[in-house]
């Protein structure tokens, strides 16, 4: 097991002041609570620009959210193996999608705690539909997907409700849409327009 940024007492106690003085300095504030659920996948949305990953480390920090994301493979070569570990990132080969599906489910089912954060838009350009990898990782991981977001409009970020998948897609994609639907992204015109179903990552 690899020690991450958010396992380090002190320095997770001083991120959280760092996050707070900072959201506050940029006139953005943090709402919701840490999901009381050891395991669940938790939706970055929406993604259209590079500020959103920083909004979102600001509110994780601020919320005291213990979260892990997935970077590719490749970055993790040495020496910055260890930082990124550190960084709360796991190793996946992105190059197989349905190989990524698998290696997450039977991560969640190896440990005992794991919030995996994802963003099914995946691209910060106009997409049409979002990747539904996180939606068949909760699933098959029989975890909830808890709704994060990013709102521009009232300068607000947090954690909303939790959706456990029921496996019906088009049916929980349609509430997990809706949800989002007033959320304010950076760059609207960038956003997806209308709740369709998602496609498989």
């Amino acid at each position: 097991m690899h020690y991450t940024i958010f396992d380090t007492p002190i320095i997770r106690t001083l991120t959280r002041w760092l996050a707070l003085f900072w959201l506050k300095m940029l006139g953005w504030r943090a709402e919701g609570e840490v999901p009381d659920v050891p395991k669940y996948v938790i939706i970055a949305a929406p993604h259209t620009s590079n500020w959103d990953f920083v909004y979102t480390l600001l509110v994780s920090f601020a919320l005291r959210l213990n979260v892990r994301v997935m970077l590719k493979k490749e970055m993790f070569r040495w020496p910055l193996g260890y930082m990124f570990r550190w960084l709360s990132a796991i190793p996946v080969d992105r190059d197989k999608s349905n190989n990524v599906v698998d290696y997450m489910v039977s991560t969640f089912h190896a440990r005992d705690t794991l919030a995996l954060v994802i963003s099914p838009a995946g691209t910060r350009k106009k997409v049409m539909y979002w990747k539904s990898g996180f939606y068949h990782i909760a699933n098959g991981a029989k975890v909830p997907i808890v709704l994060g977001y990013i709102d521009y409009r009232r300068k607000l970020g947090g954690i909303g409700p939790a959706i456990m998948p029921s496996g019906n897609i088009d049916k929980d994609m349609t509430v997990i849409r809706a949800f989002y639907a007033d959320i304010g992204a950076k760059y609207p015109e960038k956003a997806i327009d209308k709740p369709k179903k998602a496609v498989l990552s």
